[in-house]
This record gives structure tokens, sequence and C-alpha cells, in this order.
């Protein structure tokens, strides 16, 4: 009886997932097709029907907002049967392992957890190890790249062996810098949890084959979004068994530059050519117009697994393509539309969303939303746990736990202010090179050789630090973290600047206590294994990634990047900048892989939409402080006339060109104005070179001066009208 009330009014496709327990399946969840329903409902099938205890089982999703709510749906349907379930994000379920058994690979279990700017700072100190100064080399590009050795599951020796010039080899000598600065800090980074873990069960078959007898089946969500190391931890705990679940959508793959390889997924009936594999094709999200575009667009990938998706809500109404004369009238378009669908009535402000392809859109919009005083929320900006203060607090926590957390005693020896300038700080980092100890340690050493303010005001710090690191084990983090804001002074310096900007920050200091609070409630368990609350709430907190950082609310506009989108759904939802180099990104234009991922983008945006999407081009913008032409996006080129709605500036005449899919623009002729050149010297077939779109010929000439545009049929890229000076075109 309860296996069938655990499939009831599941559609055939959603059971037949549910009920395919044994052997690896292949689950292609279309967008809006119930996967998480699907997912969470086979969890509890698996227990509740099949009798397989909840601690045989590994979920993995990839955020942990998403591991939370399937976590809920599965008690909800199971209640306290539920208990035991291992159901995390990748990094989660990697920390929990290395917490037991990194001593085998000779490390501590106390071991930090570094967030990106941590990361970035080893990064920099491991470069001036190599007498490279950060101010003038690029740093960050040196961490993006160790991070993608990672995410492809190389250590120092192998990124060094597979390097293929000088540059590649230097920059692999710095990782294994980056790694021992690591080490010897007792951290970890994001890459290192998963990378040490496929290590440690490669070294330990033992270790290894307990988590496989352990996880009998095991889960995958979002499959298309895992990278090579994340593909290589999965391979190795199915081991015999090969009770595999992945869940997943090619055409969601979208995570290219974190190191996501869409091959895991595509390639998934050649890792298992026994698989079973579903197709959940049915959409409960969007309409059947929204839909058809979004298909269109993504069906001009190859290798696209053949899939369909059909609404279930109906034809719904046409996508409206809006043609805007410049950036303010895009804006205008979208907070008008929104403004008039509130005052019908028929919408509330959080049903409306505003998606771009970069964070630097949204400057108009807002500006347009301020001046009708129209409530918005930005999504994606900066995370509750990355304000500065947030930081301060739990890097006190970090240090006290943890004395050899160079980068926390970096971030608050001066906050607040004490009087341990950055010569002290310099110093005392050269005396802790040369003893081979932690900062704390070369700090302490540099104090007793000093004289007696420097000694004085060090030694105050670390009596403080001390304090800290004894009460800790005593405290709830709630408790710990006040007491580090009253032993430490950092809320009286806050409340005594008496400022907007203090008072902001005091809010944001009782926010995260408040937040330890609910940790406290609600993570208490068996599996703690004797580590302190304080530890598992630094824990958790290090391991919130951006993804998790959404914050919708029924009373505001949503503003977000098309990559925080995913995953969300609105009644309403208007996508931006519609133009090459745009969407698609200008990064992508010369590798079609890249544009393969830019039009996976774009199907991810449309597919957000539940009954209503506009996608709007600008036939001038205003980027990187100058105004250039805008050449409409191929994306909406790739969108059947059929579905859609066109309005727009009248600026243009617009025609659909002869296969009805794909816009043609001719303009009007313009005499120059007084004072303009007569013109670029361009003529009909001439042969010119544009930096984008490659070689093409000069089909006609239109106007004269500044203002002159080209109407140009290029090799590769089809017909393009461009503004002579804003298209750096070169003679061909």
């Amino acid at each position: 009886m309860l296996a069938e009330s655990l499939v009831e009014g599941l559609n055939p496709e959603q059971r037949a997932a549910i009920e395919c327990t044994e052997g690896p399946l292949l689950v292609l969840a279309g967008a809006g097709s119930g996967k998480t329903r699907v997912l969470t409902h086979r969890i509890a099938y698996l227990i509740g029907a099949c009798g397989i205890p909840p601690e045989g089982i590994l979920a993995v999703t990839f955020t942990n907002k998403a591991a939370g709510e399937m976590r809920g749906r599965v008690e909800k349907l199971l209640g306290p049967e539920a208990q035991g379930l291992w159901l995390s994000t990748f990094h989660s379920t990697c920390v929990r392992i290395l917490r037991r058994e990194i001593g085998q690979l000779g490390r501590e279990r106390g071991f930090v957890i570094y967030d990106q700017s941590d990361a970035l700072g080893v990064v920099k100190e491991a470069m001036r190890r190599h007498s490279l100064d950060p101010k003038t080399q690029d740093a960050k590009r040196l961490s993006w790249s160790i991070d993608q050795w990672k995410n492809a599951g190389w250590l120092p020796a192998e990124a060094a062996e597979k390097a293929n010039d000088l540059d590649a080899e230097h920059s692999a000598e710095i990782y294994a810098t980056y790694q021992k600065l690591l080490a010897e800090a007792n951290a970890l980074d994001f890459g290192d949890l998963l990378l040490l873990t496929v290590e440690l069960f490669e070294r330990y078959p033992d270790v290894l084959r307990h988590y496989q007898e352990r996880w009998q089946y095991v889960m995958v969500d979002e499959y298309q979004d895992t990278n090579r190391v994340q593909y290589q931890l999965v391979q190795q705990l199915v081991g015999p068994h090969r009770n595999l679940c992945v869940v997943g959508d090619p055409d969601q793959s979208v995570y290219g530059w974190r190191g996501a390889d869409i091959r895991n997924i595509l390639d998934f009936e050649r890792d298992f050519p026994d698989a079973q594999v579903v197709k959940l094709e049915r959409n409960y999200r969007s309409t059947q117009r929204i839909l058809a575009g979004a298909d269109a667009v993504v069906d001009n990938n190859p290798d696209r697994p053949a899939k369909k998706m059909i609404a279930e809500g109906g034809e719904g109404d046409r996508i409206i393509l809006y043609q805007a004369r410049d950036e303010r009238d895009e804006a205008a378009h979208v907070v008008r539309r929104i403004l008039e669908g509130v005052k019908d009535g028929d919408r509330a402000y959080g049903q409306h969303a505003v998606f771009y392809r970069t964070n630097a859109q949204s400057r108009p919009v807002e500006e347009e939303l301020l001046k009708y005083d129209v409530p918005y929320v930005v999504v994606g900006g900066v995370r509750f746990y990355d304000r500065a203060e947030v930081k301060d607090a739990l890097s006190y926590l970090r240090l006290a736990q943890n004395p050899r957390d160079d980068m926390a005693l970096r971030r608050i020896v001066n906050r607040p202010a004490r009087g341990i300038g950055k010569t002290t700080i310099d110093r005392a980092a050269v005396l802790a090179q040369e003893r081979t100890t932690s900062l704390l340690e070369g700090l302490r050493a540099y104090a007793e050789g000093s004289g007696g303010r420097v000694r004085a005001k060090v030694a105050e710090f670390l009596t403080l630090v001390n304090n800290l690191a004894e009460g800790l084990p005593h405290w709830e983090p709630a408790d710990a973290i006040s007491a580090v804001l009253d032993q430490t002074g950092y809320l009286r310096a806050l409340e005594k600047e008496a400022t907007p900007e203090a008072e902001s920050r005091v809010e944001n200091l009782r926010e995260l206590i408040a937040s330890a609070e609910d940790f406290e409630a609600a993570n208490r368990g068996p599996e703690d294994e004797g580590r302190s609350l304080v530890e598992l709430f630094l824990d958790q907190v290090a391991l919130v990634s951006d993804l998790d950082s959404a914050e919708m609310r029924d009373d505001r506009v949503s503003l977000m990047t098309v990559h925080s989108a995913k995953g969300l759904e609105f009644p309403v939802v208007f996508v931006l900048g519609m133009e090459e180099g745009v969407f698609p990104h200008q990064g992508s234009m010369r590798d079609e892989r890249a544009i393969e991922e830019e039009r996976r983008l774009c199907y991810v945006a449309m597919t957000r939409a539940m009954e209503e999407l506009t996608l709007v081009h600008a036939l001038e913008r205003r980027r990187f402080g100058t105004r250039t032409f805008g050449t409409v996006s191929r994306f909406l080129r790739e969108v059947p006339q059929d579905l859609v709605e066109e309005i727009g500036a009248p600026v243009a005449t617009r025609s659909w060109e002869s296969e009805g899919r794909g816009y043609d623009y001719s303009y009007d002729q313009s005499a120059p104005e007084e004072g303009e050149a007569s013109g670029s010297g361009a003529a009909v077939g001439g042969k010119v070179r544009h930096p984008v779109f490659g070689v093409g010929t000069i089909q006609a000439v239109m106007g004269r001066g500044p203002g002159q545009k080209l109407r140009i049929r290029f090799d590769h890229a089809g017909v393009k009208t461009v503004v002579v000076r804003y298209a750096n075109l070169e003679p061909a």
C-alpha cells in the first residue's frame, strides 16, 4: 500500500524512473518536468517500499538549498524513517568523509575550509615566494587556473607534466607552493575537498570499500553540471553494485567556465551500456509557445539528445520580441510593462523577473525602477557570509579553532584598530617563514624582540586569541560569536561610529547570531562524532555557495544574471541585451563550444518563464564607456516567426528572412549633419574584415559621416548591419 501511495499522481515516465531501482539509470529531465519530485519520491520509494535503510543511500545535489528542500520533502513522505539519509552537496559529503579519514593522507582532521577570497590570498603569497608581485601579475587568473586543474583532478605534479609552455610550467610550480602553504595552515580550499577525497579512495582501497558497502544506492542530481573530479568520485563510489541514478538535462549545462563537463551526461550510456534511460518530457511550468521557442534555439546545438518538451499548461501567449532604441528605452519598456501588470491587479511585483547576461546591465533597469518607486531585489549580490563584518567575526572563530590559519589572522589582527600595522605583520611573516611556523607564532617571536609599545599591543592581541581558544569548546555557536564581538570590542567600535553604515553592519552581526541559533536548533545529531557545534557551524558557513544566496520576495521585482536564474521560475520574465557580443557574450564568439553553452544559457533563461516571456534587444548600447551599434542576437533569429509578436522602437524596418526565422534590417539613408565628414570611402562590393564576424562583402552603404552604416554579407556569420565608426573594420 505504501509503495502505491509513493507513485500516486505521477505521470508514467516519472513512475518508471522511481520504480527502476536496480542498476544504472539515466533520467533526462527537461525544464519544469518535476525532477525534484522524482528524486524525492525515488528516495522515499527505496526506503519505504524496498526496505533499503536510509544510511544505505547517498543522494547528492549541487546546492545546500536544493539539498534542504529535498530532505524536507523526503521527511514529509516518510517521517522519522528518513533519519540517517546522506542527502547533501558534493562538497558537504566530502567534508564529512575527510573529517573522518584525512589522517590517512597525513593531514589533521581539524582543517579549516578556505573560501575564494582566502584562497586568493594564499595564491598571492605563493607568487611572492616565487618573486612575483601580485600587484603587477594576474593573481586572479592564476587562482582560476589552479581551480580548473583541481576540477580536472590534477595535483601539482600532473599539472606540471601536462604543461605545454614555460608559463604553464611556472604556474604549476606556484600551484605546488600554494598547496604547501595550505597544508602549513591546515587548510583546504573547495577544490581540495573533492580532489583529496578522490586521492584518498585511490590510495586506500579499504577506505573506499567501506563507503561502497555503506552506500548501496547512489543518486546524483544536476549531473550535467559535474566536473571531471566529481565524475571520478561518482565512478569510485558506485563500485560493484552499480546502483547509480543520475538526473539531469544536457540542455541546461551552463557551468563550463566552472569546469563542468557536459560529456559526463552525454557519455553516460557509454560508461554504462546496460543503463536504462527515462525521458521526462512533460513540462508543468511554461506554456507551449515558450517551450517551443526555447527548444528551437537549443536545437541548433549538435550532439543534443532527442527530447521534445510538451507543456501541460496549454499554448499560451506569443513570445514578445521588443526592439529598443538603447538601454534606456530597454529599461523603460520593462518597467512600464511591470507597472501595467501590477496596476491591472493581475500581478504582484514578485511575479516579475529581469534577466541579463552580465551584472553591468542592471544599472539602467535599477535607475528606472527607482524612478517609479518600484521595489526590487538584485539576486546574487554580495553573499551574507561575504560581508566584511560577518567575515571578521567568523575569522576570529577560525583563528581560535586553528592557530595556523594565517589568512584569518591577517584579516582580523587590526580589526578593530589596535595599533598592529602592516610593517609588524610583514616582519612577523618573514620570521614565520624562516622558522617554518605559523604567522601567529611569527608574530609572537617578533614581539618578544621588539620595543615596549609593539610588544604590549601584540601581547594584548595574543591574550585575546588565547582566551577565545580556551572558551571555544564550551560555547554554542551563538555564544561564541557574542563572545567574539564583546571581547574584541568589535561591536562597541561600530556602535561608537553611529553612522547608517555602522548600524547596518550591527544588524548584519545580529543576523549572524540569529543564524547560529537556528543552526544550533537544527544540527545536533548522531553523526557529529565528537566535533563541537562551533566547528560544524563553521563548516556549514564555508560551504554556502553563491548558488544558495538567491533571495526572492513576493513584494519585489527580481533582477539577476541568467546563471543566477537557474532552478527558478517566474510568471513573467524579461531577458535583456539579446545582441551579438552581449548575449551570446563577447568572450564566446571565437569558440563554438562556448557558443553552444551560451545557447543552453538562453534556453535556461527562456524556460524560467511560466506565462509571459519578453526578449529585448537594443539598436544601440553604451558598453565599456562607448556607444556601440548592436547586431541582433543569433538566438533571436533562431526563434520561429509564428511564435512571436514584434513590438518596439520605429527606428528600423524589420522583416523576417525567407526561411521564416531571423531578422534582416534595412535602414533609411540619412544626409550628413552640418560639420560631419562625407564618408568612409567604403564601396559596394568591397571586401572588409570584422574582428568578430570575419571577412565579408559590402552590400549597401547607408548615410554618411559618423553615423554611416554598412550592410555586409559575412562569409560565416551571414548578413550584418554595422556602424562604421564602431565596427573596427579593416580592408580584406
